[in-house]
């Protein structure tokens, strides 16, 4: 780890800890740390100390948490500037890929330097979210492409990757696909990964990608802006999924539900009662899967018993968010990062 922040500080020159007493918040404070004329939809910690991230305009860069030190850079592929919504790390690398045809996925390389080592162009190439399950082997997902949701996998610490043929996949629902809104449509738990849709299905694979089902859940997905935005997962067994319909925001029906048996079986929550659409939900560390924070452009919401009820802690919108201990958290969204830190 310690070199992969070697490495970032060279490439922008040229743990969340559990926390043993569950938190109750009752507000929240918000610090700009980095603004700029960019969209912000994946954050990463890589460590303890440095925030990674990925925007519009082909900008990437670090947040150092301790003295706030920001470094960017900027990609450009050809005469593309590519639009990053998916970040991801290794102890060792770290990784963006963007949106939109063609499909570019940058690793750490050498000499302080980004590696292009995936390209897909094609109509419909869309990739959304991209997460791993360990320093070898990692994850992508994108839109229905040939009849099947696009899913890359890399086994060898991502400097290749391979598309999982669709024979080996369900059935796409059409134009079926993951929202690229805060690289949180992918969850990983041991060898275990969800992946939640436009459709609001869930495919679910307990052997690192190996084998796949699918799932329909009630959450609503009857439009094509509707569906599953944001999921996670506490631990093996209780997880949360939040969407909704960023075009109606305030509407509540069906887009909250939960899974205590490692999503076996998803329950509706809070139904009809807010918040309405966000497009990220995180559980608190070390709440005992009792306490959950959701973003999005409607604001900050909070809950303190599972996601049954939900209390509105801001109007201040994000596309995303990451704890980085038990009452802070960093958000990014529209022209900038914050950190949030929550007290009562």
């Amino acid at each position: 780890m310690r070199n992969l922040v070697v490495f970032f500080s060279l490439l922008l020159l040229c743990s969340c800890k559990k926390n043993t007493k569950r938190p109750t918040f009752s507000e929240v404070s918000i610090q700009t740390v980095y603004q700029d004329s960019v969209s912000i939809r994946a954050i990463e910690f890589l460590d303890g100390n440095t925030l990674a991230f990925a925007g519009s305009k082909g900008i990437f860069g670090t947040v150092e948490i301790s003295s706030g030190t920001v470094r960017t850079n900027r990609m450009t592929h050809d005469s593309l500037v590519p639009e990053f919504r998916a970040v991801a790390h290794t102890d060792s690398d770290f990784f963006m890929l963007s949106v939109a045809d063609p499909a570019l996925l940058y690793k750490t390389g050498g000499g302080g330097k980004m590696d292009l080592v995936y390209l897909e162009e094609g109509e419909g190439v869309f990739y959304d979210a991209m997460k791993f399950w360990n320093n070898r082997e990692g994850i992508a997902v994108g839109d229905t492409v040939n009849g099947c949701i696009s899913i890359i996998i890399t086994r060898d610490g991502g400097q290749h990757w391979e598309k999982v043929p669709c024979d080996q996949l369900p059935d796409s629902k059409g134009t079926e696909g993951a929202f690229a809104a805060s690289n949180t449509n992918i969850e990983i738990i041991g060898d275990s990964v969800w992946i939640g849709t436009t459709e609001g299905r869930i495919f679910y694979s307990p052997d690192k990608g190996n084998t796949w089902s699918v799932q329909q859940t009630a959450i609503i997905h009857e439009k094509e802006t509707e569906g599953i935005y944001s999921l996670d997962f506490y631990d093996a067994k209780i997880g949360y999924a939040i969407g909704g319909d960023f075009t109606a925001p305030m509407a509540s029906k069906n887009n909250k539900m939960r899974t205590n048996d490692g999503g076996a079986s998803w329950q509706i929550f809070a139904d009809g009662e807010a918040p309405g659409y966000k497009s990220c939900v995180q559980f608190v560390p070390g709440s005992g899967g009792q306490n959950l924070v959701a973003v999005g452009f409607t604001g900050i919401s909070y809950s303190n018993n599972g996601g049954q009820s939900w209390q509105h802690l801001s109007d201040e919108g994000f596309y995303t968010l990451r704890f980085l201990n038990g009452n802070t958290a960093y958000a990014a969204g529209k022209n900038r990062i914050a950190k949030l830190t929550f007290g009562n």
